[in-house]
């Protein structure tokens, strides 16, 4: 079979464009193609840079040079990318190697930047390529003559699947290629991804039903070299966040001794001060460098991204928009500003540079605080031993299942029962029951039990003949308006008052400011003019101005690299380690044993430290901030369950505070009792107001389902009004429909994402197995010195807060010993 269709015209041609171009085909390309050919579906893994996207791609350019009789005019291969950013430039690529084959074919891309007239052009005569995103894939499927457009495909490939697994976005894709499948059964899917912990897994989400499947596995590796940034000085005791800056000047002669730099950060707003420390520290990249974030205008974005591919650019400050897949050959180093936070974002950003698969991939990562440096050394021992975290896949979530239906019955509508066992294939909803398929239809033909009463819930009709369908106009238009699963605070767009758009702001922020004030966007500095309706209108300034915050910024601390954290840090503890990040901070670990402890791996580090305001209990569990809030809580709630008392939290990614003014006192005994793993779960919801948290996540659930209505034409719902409404449905749902399966998935969701319910419980089994080290000390320590500043952060100025720190450093590192 293999010699055979190495010989047939198709792959011929392929091969010697390929060898024409310098390029030999990998082996799992090589592999692709065969089965491609062969009928199958599947998954292509390998690192970024090694032609993960010719391995499909040209799999069915080879297919169409085999068999053209097979082939009818029209969309031949659709494209799904979870990133707009990735569309133009894999489309740009894909017509180079088409035309340089000698194909006439025509690729296109179709997502929320595409000009109206090219979507009606393209609604009429599809292109043989289309690239789309989940969004974009819906939107089509809810078009009349949905028929004629996907009629002619021949195969689905989705992009970058492990940035949708794990979220509803994929569930949208889950839904979409289930849907598509049944209308084309010899349709073929191939997923490509980079390497995942899950990956078995990953391929049953993507091709739960498929027999003819296979999952294809690259046997080359990308070297990395990871490269700290180190201060000149260790802080003994750190505070996140100023250290980068400080750092600026290492990092300008990084830039400027390479080609093409990329500088990630993890949000927008440290995107935005980046990008002006690398212009205060050098004045000549003016023109050289640039910023890149998905609240800058899409031309913008588009210009920055064509002139960092051409070579144009010095160096482009980025946040996760630069984070998948766009080859950039230009850039041949990656900055990390902070900690990645995760071992698979890290290896991810790496690939960014040294795109070819023969480069070594160069990293350089800036510590924004001295304990960074410590998961820099556990980001290499991840690397060094492969260990990538696993993407967990989302089930039954009802607010994507019933936005999907109303999305199907728009675009020609569908019969309850045959679509039933069509969602029921998919893994997402693979438990799904008779019951709850039946309150879904109830939900988008009548509003379920509760909106019986109310015209817009009645959004699907069912016809004589079975079919449900929508007939109101309105209701086609709205539900068209607000196809997708992402909801954020309110948008509002930064115009200059002369003309001409800049990007977005969260409302949230730009609300707290005056007329005359002044922050940055894109790299700007801009003064307030006025606000109306949904715009910001500004005019161009200077001088000092406000860095914008968006909400949702700081990233969890994944489980992965918490385990080979808490490994360095004790190794931290043995002399003679050859690690030089261990090393460079031998003053903080020698700090933090003399007044302190370091843990071992099977131990579990507690401080009591007494100062002038009041007395603080230090926990480190190591397992990152959302599971530090809920932990937190938890503590609070069963001390005081031994005697009445109240507290203040604060955390961080390696452990939490709580804060009395009245003495906290705790035998070992009591320690032990308040650490217990035993009725972990009836605690932590009596510990927080898991009622309140679910309606939060309601707020998301009711936009997405259609019970709430973020966009209308023109406008745009704010936070304070989508919370407002989608907080009353909550309390009526409470008092009159328990049992509905929206208001269920709030309080699930709150347990498997907010919670992380499992990691809760396999953290508190862990500390269970540790032996508990619990020490006194009259000053902060290096582990808790940083927890504390954060605290400080939320009811301080940054001059105040400066002045604040100072005076804690210089009374906690007067000699001090620690009482136990």
């Amino acid at each position: 079979m293999k010699k055979k269709f190495q010989h047939t015209p198709g792959y011929t041609i392929v091969e010697q464009w390929m060898l024409s171009k310098g390029y030999n085909p990998f082996s799992f390309q090589q592999k692709t193609w065969e089965q491609y050919a062969a009928g199958y579906s599947g998954m292509v893994v390998a690192p970024t840079g090694f032609g993960k996207t010719f391995s499909v791609f040209l799999a069915v350019l080879i297919d169409f040079m085999n068999h053209k009789e097979a082939y009818k005019t029209g969309l031949k291969l659709l494209w799904i990318t979870p990133l707009r950013s990735l569309a133009k430039d894999l489309g740009r690529a894909m017509q180079e190697a088409i035309e340089e084959i000698g194909l006439d074919w025509t690729v296109e891309v179709r997502n929320g930047d595409t000009d109206p007239k090219q979507k009606a052009r393209q609604s009429k005569q599809m292109p043989d390529v289309l690239l789309v995103t989940p969004e974009s894939l819906h939107l089509l499927l809810a078009q009349k003559g949905r028929e004629r457009i996907f009629t002619p495909l021949r195969c689905i490939a989705v992009d970058e699947w492990h940035e949708l697994l794990g979220s509803k976005r994929g569930v949208m894709v889950e839904l979409a290629l289930a849907y598509l499948k049944a209308q084309l059964p010899s349709l073929q899917t191939w997923g490509i991804t980079a390497t995942i912990g899950n990956l078995d897994e990953a391929l049953q989400v993507l091709l739960p039903q498929q027999q003819k499947r296979i999952k294809i596995v690259a046997k080359e590796k990308k070297k990395i070299a990871i490269i700290p940034v180190f201060p000149e000085e260790v802080e003994v005791l750190p505070w996140a966040g100023h250290l980068g800056g400080r750092l600026v000047d290492q990092v300008v002669p990084i830039i400027l001794n390479s080609k093409s730099t990329i500088v990630f950060t993890n949000t927008r707003g440290q995107s935005e001060a980046w990008y002006q420390l690398l212009l205060d520290a050098y004045p000549d990249f003016a023109g050289q460098i640039a910023i890149h974030h998905s609240s800058i205008d899409s031309q913008l974005r588009q210009w920055i991204e064509e002139g960092l591919s051409e070579g144009k650019l010095k160096a482009v400050v980025s946040t996760s928009s630069l984070d998948l897949g766009v080859d950039f050959k230009p850039v041949d180093t990656v900055i990390q500003v902070g900690s990645s936070k995760g071992v698979a974002r890290f290896m991810q950003r790496a690939g960014r540079s040294g795109h070819s698969p023969f480069e070594v991939s160069n990293i350089y990562v800036v510590p924004t605080h001295s304990l960074e440096l410590i998961e820099v050394a556990a980001l290499k021992e991840a690397v060094k031993q492969q260990v990538i975290e696993d993407r967990e896949p989302v089930v039954q979530t009802f607010d994507v299942l019933v936005q999907f239906l109303i999305t199907i019955a728009l675009g020609g509508g569908f019969k309850a029962a045959e679509l039933m066992s069509v969602i029921q294939g998919t893994y997402a909803f693979q438990e799904m029951n008779a019951d709850e398929w039946q309150w879904c239809i109830a939900f988008i033909t009548v509003g379920g039990s509760i909106g019986k009463n109310y015209e817009e819930y009645h959004k699907v009709v069912e016809q004589e003949d079975g079919l449900l369908v929508v007939e109101n106009r309105r209701i086609a238009m709205l539900h068209r308006m607000n196809v997708g699963v992402i909801v954020s605070d309110a948008m509002l767009k930064v115009k200059f008052i002369s003309g001409g758009y800049i990007g977005m702001i969260e409302e949230y922020f730009i609300t707290r400011l005056q007329p005359g004030n002044k922050f940055i966007l894109a790299g700007r500095v801009l003064e307030l003019v006025r606000m109306k309706e949904m715009t910001v209108y500004v005019r161009s300034s200077s001088g000092k101005a406000i860095t914008p915050s968006w909400l949702g910024g700081r990233l969890p601390l994944t489980s992965r690299l918490s385990h080979f954290l808490r490994e360095k840090l004790a190794l931290s503890n043995k002399p003679g380690s050859t690690e030089k990040e261990l090393n460079f901070l031998h003053p903080l670990f020698a700090r933090q044993k003399e007044v302190s402890h370091i843990p071992a791996t099977d131990e579990f580090l507690v401080e009591l430290i007494q100062t002038r305001e009041g007395y603080h209990l230090f926990m480190y569990p190591f397992e990152g901030r959302l599971i530090h809030e809920v932990m937190a809580a938890l503590m609070a709630f069963r001390i005081s369950r031994l005697y009445p008392i109240s507290f203040s939290m604060a955390m961080n990614d390696y452990g939490f505070e709580l804060f009395s003014d009245t003495e906290i006192k705790l035998t070992d005994d009591q320690l032990q009792e308040i650490l217990s793993p035993d009725n972990l779960i009836q605690d932590v919801v009596s510990s927080i107001n898991s009622t309140e948290m679910a309606k939060r996540k309601f707020r998301d659930i009711a936009v997405i389902s259609g019970l709430v209505i973020q966009r209308f034409q023109g406008a745009q719902k704010n936070n304070k009004s989508l919370q407002a409404s989608s907080g009353i449905i909550f309390k009526v749902l409470e008092a009159h429909d328990p049992d509905n399966l929206l208001l269920r998935q709030a309080y699930t969701e709150v347990f498997n994402q907010q919670l992380e319910e499992q990691r809760l419980t396999a953290a508190f089994q862990r500390i269970h197995q540790s032996k508990i080290i619990f020490t006194f000390a009259n000053g902060f320590t290096p582990l808790s010195f940083p927890i504390k500043v954060d605290s400080l952060r939320q009811s301080l100025s940054s001059e105040d807060l400066a002045s604040r720190i100072q005076k804690l450093q210089e009374r906690s590192l007067k000699p001090a010993k620690k009482r136990r």
